[in-house]
């Protein structure tokens, strides 16, 4: 009974050897698969990232609030410090003594020629006294918009908005010969466009005309800004070459061409 055991342990064991050693030899030859990954193209990546780096960049634009025009702001400057109390009320009161000064002229001719020259005197002297005080109020209006006009000014130029066509030439007239005695090429007069006159443009420049004739200069419109005259001080300026594209020109020698200043 033993020795069937022993025979049948043996035969298990030589059967269970058997199959690992076919086993074996299937391993053997069946060819060797590996599975990866389809290899990465090296090459093109790197080329997609240098032409990615070579690729021109977009302009960037600067950071901060869009800029905004310096005749935007002197427009808007311009309207603030015009419609401001004090200086309308100066202008108000100015008016007022104008109106008193010509009822008392007119009273005073009335009297003169009924023959009351006493009346005739003393109304004229009232008169004269509403014109005095219409003038000293006008002078401290004009010179309150031209300080606050000019605070932003760059050298060289002068803004003369607000203020009366007479006033305007006064103070022009001092800016030319301040400029000259700082040696300047030029100065330039904002003399804005005449938007808000109905006959700014016929006063101005004659005016204007006679100034340059004054001082013997000349003076262009600024091809830039309609708003601006440029007076030119010394030669080879702006103006010289604005006459050289036949500008019209208004000074010593310049025609008489229509030029229109605002």
């Amino acid at each position: 009974m033993a020795s069937f055991v022993d025979v049948l342990l043996i035969v298990l064991i030589l059967c269970l050897v058997v199959n690992l050693f076919i086993d074996h030899e299937h391993e053997e030859r069946r060819p060797h698969q590996q599975h990866r990954r389809p290899p990465i193209d090296s090459g093109r990546r790197e080329y997609k990232q240098a032409s990615a780096s070579q690729r021109p960049q977009a302009p960037q634009r600067p950071s901060g609030p869009p800029r905004r025009s310096l005749e935007g702001q002197t427009e808007r400057a311009n309207q603030v410090n015009q419609a401001n109390p004090h200086y309308t009320s100066l202008r108000d009161r100015a008016r007022q003594a104008g109106d008193e000064m010509g009822r008392a002229f007119e009273s005073s001719r009335a009297a003169f020629v009924s023959g009351e020259k006493a009346r005739a005197k003393e109304l004229s002297t009232e008169g004269q006294a509403h014109k005095v005080e219409m003038e000293r109020l006008n002078r401290e209006a004009s010179e309150w918009i031209f300080r606050e006009n000019n605070k932003t000014c760059e050298p060289g130029e002068i803004d003369l908005h607000g203020l009366f066509v007479k006033e305007a030439i006064e103070f022009s007239d001092k800016g030319i010969q301040d400029a000259q005695r700082r040696g300047d090429p030029e100065l330039r007069l904002i003399v804005g466009k005449g938007n808000h006159s109905l006959d700014g443009q016929a006063k101005i420049k004659p005016a204007i005309e006679e100034l340059m004739r004054k001082y013997k200069l000349v003076a262009a419109l600024d091809p830039d800004n309609t708003g601006v005259l440029i007076v030119q001080l010394k030669r080879g300026g702006a103006v010289d070459r604005a006459r050289k594209r036949g500008a019209p020109v208004l000074g010593a020698d310049s025609r008489d061409d229509g030029c229109i200043v605002v």
